[in-house]
Protein backbone atom coordinates (compact mmCIF):
# COMPACT_ATOMS: atom_id res chain seq x y z
CA UNK A 1 0.00 0.00 0.00
CA UNK A 2 1.16 3.37 -1.18
CA UNK A 3 -0.60 6.71 -0.56
CA UNK A 4 0.32 9.98 -0.50
CA UNK A 5 -1.47 12.85 1.70
CA UNK A 6 -1.14 16.21 2.18
CA UNK A 7 -2.48 18.34 5.07
CA UNK A 8 -1.79 22.02 6.87
CA UNK A 9 -2.73 22.24 10.21
CA UNK A 10 -6.49 23.99 9.45
CA UNK A 11 -7.32 21.94 6.43
CA UNK A 12 -7.57 18.07 6.95
CA UNK A 13 -6.89 15.55 4.67
CA UNK A 14 -9.49 13.87 2.07
CA UNK A 15 -7.76 10.29 2.61
CA UNK A 16 -9.02 9.02 5.49
CA UNK A 17 -5.58 6.49 6.56
CA UNK A 18 -4.14 10.40 6.72
CA UNK A 19 -6.05 11.71 9.67
CA UNK A 20 -5.03 9.52 12.37
CA UNK A 21 -1.40 11.45 11.66
CA UNK A 22 -3.18 14.69 11.15
CA UNK A 23 -4.51 14.14 14.05
CA UNK A 24 -1.58 13.69 16.09
CA UNK A 25 -0.28 16.74 14.83
CA UNK A 26 -3.21 18.62 15.88
CA UNK A 27 -3.35 17.86 19.29
CA UNK A 28 0.57 18.04 19.96
CA UNK A 29 0.06 21.94 18.08
CA UNK A 30 -1.74 22.85 21.43
CA UNK A 31 1.17 22.07 23.16
CA UNK A 32 4.24 23.07 21.66
CA UNK A 33 4.83 24.84 17.73
CA UNK A 34 5.04 22.47 14.86
CA UNK A 35 7.07 23.31 11.87
CA UNK A 36 5.99 21.98 8.28
CA UNK A 37 7.06 18.45 8.20
CA UNK A 38 7.11 15.55 6.01
CA UNK A 39 6.38 12.39 7.21
CA UNK A 40 7.51 8.70 5.78
CA UNK A 41 6.16 5.98 7.25
CA UNK A 42 6.73 2.26 6.63
CA UNK A 43 4.44 -0.79 9.24
CA UNK A 44 4.41 -4.10 9.36
CA UNK A 45 1.02 -4.17 10.96
CA UNK A 46 -1.59 -5.45 9.47
CA UNK A 47 -4.53 -3.08 8.95
CA UNK A 48 -7.85 -3.80 9.21
CA UNK A 49 -7.26 -7.53 11.34
CA UNK A 50 -7.95 -6.02 14.95
CA UNK A 51 -4.38 -5.43 15.64
CA UNK A 52 -4.42 -2.02 16.65
CA UNK A 53 -2.64 -0.48 14.14
CA UNK A 54 -4.10 2.79 14.20
CA UNK A 55 -2.92 2.79 17.75
CA UNK A 56 0.64 2.11 16.68
CA UNK A 57 0.49 4.89 14.21
CA UNK A 58 -1.05 7.21 16.08
CA UNK A 59 1.43 6.15 19.05
CA UNK A 60 4.85 5.65 16.69
CA UNK A 61 3.77 9.58 15.23
CA UNK A 62 3.60 10.86 18.46
CA UNK A 63 7.14 9.59 19.79
CA UNK A 64 8.81 10.53 16.61
CA UNK A 65 7.13 14.11 17.08
CA UNK A 66 8.23 13.76 20.92
CA UNK A 67 12.19 13.34 19.50
CA UNK A 68 12.37 15.65 17.09
CA UNK A 69 10.64 18.57 18.71
CA UNK A 70 11.87 17.40 22.00
CA UNK A 71 8.18 18.06 24.13
CA UNK A 72 7.94 16.58 27.37
CA UNK A 73 5.27 13.81 27.09
CA UNK A 74 5.29 10.94 29.33
CA UNK A 75 4.16 7.67 27.96
CA UNK A 76 0.57 7.59 29.38
CA UNK A 77 -0.01 11.46 28.26
CA UNK A 78 0.82 10.29 24.68
CA UNK A 79 -1.27 7.46 24.61
CA UNK A 80 -4.28 9.61 25.81
CA UNK A 81 -3.27 12.30 22.90
CA UNK A 82 -3.21 9.40 20.18
CA UNK A 83 -6.74 8.49 21.72
CA UNK A 84 -8.43 12.01 21.22
CA UNK A 85 -6.81 12.18 17.71
CA UNK A 86 -8.07 9.16 16.73
CA UNK A 87 -12.00 10.31 18.55
CA UNK A 88 -11.64 13.89 17.03
CA UNK A 89 -10.10 13.66 13.79
CA UNK A 90 -10.80 9.88 12.44
CA UNK A 91 -14.51 9.61 13.72
CA UNK A 92 -13.44 6.19 15.90
CA UNK A 93 -14.95 6.77 19.49
CA UNK A 94 -12.45 4.28 20.50
CA UNK A 95 -11.59 3.73 24.43
CA UNK A 96 -7.97 4.03 25.95
CA UNK A 97 -6.87 0.48 25.55
CA UNK A 98 -5.11 0.25 22.29
CA UNK A 99 -2.79 3.40 22.19
CA UNK A 100 -1.84 2.46 26.64
CA UNK A 101 -1.12 -1.28 25.13
CA UNK A 102 0.94 0.59 22.13
CA UNK A 103 2.69 3.44 24.49
CA UNK A 104 3.31 0.83 27.50
CA UNK A 105 3.07 -3.00 26.80
CA UNK A 106 6.29 -4.96 26.40
CA UNK A 107 7.30 -7.77 24.22
CA UNK A 108 6.54 -11.35 25.60
CA UNK A 109 3.89 -9.45 28.48
CA UNK A 110 0.82 -8.88 28.97
CA UNK A 111 -0.92 -5.34 29.77
CA UNK A 112 -3.48 -5.16 32.76
CA UNK A 113 -5.12 -1.76 32.48
CA UNK A 114 -8.06 0.04 34.42
CA UNK A 115 -8.76 3.24 32.16
CA UNK A 116 -10.48 4.68 34.72
CA UNK A 117 -7.45 5.10 36.80
CA UNK A 118 -4.75 4.21 34.92
CA UNK A 119 -3.54 1.35 37.70
CA UNK A 120 -1.62 -0.46 35.18
CA UNK A 121 0.60 -3.79 35.52
CA UNK A 122 3.11 -5.32 33.09
CA UNK A 123 2.59 -9.23 33.83
CA UNK A 124 4.10 -12.20 32.15
CA UNK A 125 2.24 -14.22 29.84
CA UNK A 126 1.04 -17.91 31.53
CA UNK A 127 4.13 -20.49 31.92
CA UNK A 128 4.07 -22.89 29.01
CA UNK A 129 2.66 -21.05 26.52
CA UNK A 130 2.88 -18.76 23.47
CA UNK A 131 0.56 -16.29 21.37
CA UNK A 132 -0.99 -16.90 17.67
CA UNK A 133 -2.99 -14.52 16.22
CA UNK A 134 -4.23 -15.72 12.83
CA UNK A 135 -6.04 -13.99 10.09
CA UNK A 136 -9.56 -14.61 9.16
CA UNK A 137 -9.11 -13.19 5.58
CA UNK A 138 -11.74 -10.69 6.46
CA UNK A 139 -11.02 -7.24 6.65
CA UNK A 140 -12.59 -4.30 8.57
CA UNK A 141 -12.17 -0.60 9.46
CA UNK A 142 -13.49 0.90 12.84
CA UNK A 143 -14.93 3.63 10.78
CA UNK A 144 -17.11 1.59 9.32
CA UNK A 145 -18.26 -1.05 11.41
CA UNK A 146 -20.36 -1.20 14.59
CA UNK A 147 -17.78 -0.02 16.86
CA UNK A 148 -19.04 3.48 17.50
CA UNK A 149 -22.84 1.73 17.65
CA UNK A 150 -21.45 -0.55 20.21
CA UNK A 151 -19.92 1.98 22.23
CA UNK A 152 -23.67 4.16 22.14
CA UNK A 153 -25.83 0.94 22.92
CA UNK A 154 -23.45 1.22 26.47
CA UNK A 155 -23.66 4.48 27.13
CA UNK A 156 -27.55 4.48 26.29
CA UNK A 157 -27.17 1.17 28.97
CA UNK A 158 -25.59 2.52 31.54
CA UNK A 159 -27.47 6.03 31.87
CA UNK A 160 -30.99 3.47 31.89
CA UNK A 161 -28.95 1.97 34.99
CA UNK A 162 -27.99 5.18 36.52
CA UNK A 163 -24.56 4.77 36.95
CA UNK A 164 -21.48 6.11 35.33
CA UNK A 165 -20.14 3.15 33.17
CA UNK A 166 -21.48 -0.53 32.72
CA UNK A 167 -18.67 -1.35 35.40
CA UNK A 168 -20.47 0.30 37.84
CA UNK A 169 -22.91 -2.32 37.82
CA UNK A 170 -22.13 -5.17 40.50
CA UNK A 171 -25.21 -7.66 39.89
CA UNK A 172 -25.58 -8.92 36.20
CA UNK A 173 -29.35 -9.20 37.00
CA UNK A 174 -29.45 -5.68 36.66
CA UNK A 175 -29.43 -6.29 32.91
CA UNK A 176 -32.75 -8.38 32.69
CA UNK A 177 -34.32 -4.76 33.42
CA UNK A 178 -33.10 -3.34 30.16
CA UNK A 179 -34.42 -3.68 26.74
CA UNK A 180 -33.08 -5.78 24.06
CA UNK A 181 -30.69 -5.31 22.49
CA UNK A 182 -28.84 -3.20 25.52
CA UNK A 183 -29.65 -6.37 27.56
CA UNK A 184 -27.22 -8.19 26.13
CA UNK A 185 -24.56 -5.45 25.43
CA UNK A 186 -24.87 -4.79 29.18
CA UNK A 187 -24.19 -8.57 29.98
CA UNK A 188 -21.01 -8.47 27.81
CA UNK A 189 -19.58 -5.95 29.47
CA UNK A 190 -20.12 -6.81 33.04
CA UNK A 191 -19.05 -10.42 32.52
CA UNK A 192 -16.33 -9.11 30.34
CA UNK A 193 -14.76 -7.41 33.49
CA UNK A 194 -14.97 -9.54 35.62
CA UNK A 195 -13.47 -12.04 33.51
CA UNK A 196 -10.09 -9.33 33.16
CA UNK A 197 -10.16 -9.51 37.09
CA UNK A 198 -10.18 -13.15 36.84
CA UNK A 199 -6.89 -13.54 34.35
CA UNK A 200 -5.15 -12.02 37.15
CA UNK A 201 -5.34 -14.94 39.40
CA UNK A 202 -5.61 -17.18 36.82
CA UNK A 203 -3.67 -20.43 38.21
CA UNK A 204 -2.31 -21.30 34.76
CA UNK A 205 -2.63 -21.29 30.95
CA UNK A 206 -5.50 -23.91 31.10
CA UNK A 207 -7.62 -21.34 33.34
CA UNK A 208 -6.73 -18.48 31.54
CA UNK A 209 -7.49 -19.94 28.03
CA UNK A 210 -11.46 -21.13 29.57
CA UNK A 211 -11.78 -17.11 30.20
CA UNK A 212 -10.34 -16.49 26.59
CA UNK A 213 -13.30 -19.40 25.17
CA UNK A 214 -15.77 -18.03 27.69
CA UNK A 215 -14.60 -14.24 26.10
CA UNK A 216 -15.26 -15.50 22.72
CA UNK A 217 -19.10 -16.61 23.37
CA UNK A 218 -19.84 -13.49 24.69
CA UNK A 219 -18.68 -11.29 22.13
CA UNK A 220 -20.94 -13.96 20.00
CA UNK A 221 -23.51 -13.92 22.04
CA UNK A 222 -23.92 -10.80 23.64
CA UNK A 223 -22.06 -8.17 22.31
CA UNK A 224 -22.74 -9.93 18.67
CA UNK A 225 -19.71 -8.62 17.33
CA UNK A 226 -18.40 -11.79 15.92
CA UNK A 227 -18.98 -12.91 12.62
CA UNK A 228 -19.29 -16.66 10.69
CA UNK A 229 -15.86 -16.79 9.74
CA UNK A 230 -14.40 -15.64 13.26
CA UNK A 231 -16.46 -18.31 14.95
CA UNK A 232 -15.73 -21.40 12.55
CA UNK A 233 -11.75 -19.99 12.71
CA UNK A 234 -11.99 -19.74 16.83
CA UNK A 235 -13.59 -23.30 17.16
CA UNK A 236 -11.54 -24.83 15.49
CA UNK A 237 -8.64 -23.32 17.51
CA UNK A 238 -10.29 -24.47 20.26
CA UNK A 239 -10.46 -28.02 19.04
CA UNK A 240 -6.41 -28.18 18.76
CA UNK A 241 -5.33 -30.41 22.03
CA UNK A 242 -2.61 -27.55 22.05
CA UNK A 243 -4.63 -24.51 22.44
CA UNK A 244 -5.39 -23.95 25.84
CA UNK A 245 -8.22 -21.03 24.54
CA UNK A 246 -9.10 -18.91 21.63
CA UNK A 247 -11.11 -15.73 21.02
CA UNK A 248 -11.33 -13.10 18.29
CA UNK A 249 -9.42 -10.09 19.39
CA UNK A 250 -9.49 -6.31 18.06
CA UNK A 251 -13.79 -4.88 17.97
CA UNK A 252 -14.93 -8.19 15.97
CA UNK A 253 -16.84 -7.53 12.07
CA UNK A 254 -13.81 -9.57 10.98
CA UNK A 255 -10.07 -9.45 11.28
CA UNK A 256 -7.77 -11.53 13.43
CA UNK A 257 -8.03 -14.38 16.26
CA UNK A 258 -5.93 -15.17 19.49
CA UNK A 259 -4.90 -18.37 20.95
CA UNK A 260 -3.23 -19.29 23.81
CA UNK A 261 -0.97 -22.53 23.01
CA UNK A 262 1.68 -24.89 24.62
CA UNK A 263 4.80 -23.33 24.35
CA UNK A 264 6.62 -24.50 20.94
CA UNK A 265 2.92 -25.37 19.05
CA UNK A 266 1.68 -22.45 17.61
CA UNK A 267 2.94 -22.79 13.86
CA UNK A 268 2.05 -26.50 13.88
CA UNK A 269 -1.08 -25.35 15.38
CA UNK A 270 -1.56 -22.85 12.41
CA UNK A 271 -0.24 -25.21 10.12
CA UNK A 272 -3.31 -27.53 11.26
CA UNK A 273 -5.77 -25.79 11.47
CA UNK A 274 -6.09 -23.04 8.31
CA UNK A 275 -6.44 -25.86 5.49
CA UNK A 276 -9.52 -26.59 7.67
CA UNK A 277 -10.46 -23.09 8.00
CA UNK A 278 -9.87 -22.39 4.60
CA UNK A 279 -12.21 -25.50 3.47
CA UNK A 280 -14.84 -24.93 6.16
CA UNK A 281 -15.05 -21.23 5.05
CA UNK A 282 -13.85 -20.50 1.13
CA UNK A 283 -11.95 -17.80 2.61
CA UNK A 284 -8.30 -17.70 2.99
CA UNK A 285 -6.63 -17.58 6.93
CA UNK A 286 -2.96 -16.54 7.80
CA UNK A 287 -0.58 -17.01 10.50
CA UNK A 288 0.33 -13.69 11.39
CA UNK A 289 1.91 -14.38 15.18
CA UNK A 290 4.61 -16.23 15.38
Amino acid sequence: LHEHARFTLDTPPSEHFATYVYGCVRELATRTDVPPLRFSIHSEVPMGVGLSSSAALEVATLRALRTLLEVALDDVSLALMAQRAENRYAGVQCGVLDQMASSLGAPGSMLFLDTRTFQRRVLPLPADAEVLIVHSGVTRSLAESGYNARRAECIEAARRLGVAALRDVGDMAAADALPAPLDRRARHVITENARVLAALDAPDAAAFGALMNASHRSLAEQYEVSTPALDTLVALLQADADVYGAKLTGAGFGGACVALCRAGTARRVAAHVLPAYSSRSGRDGRMLVP
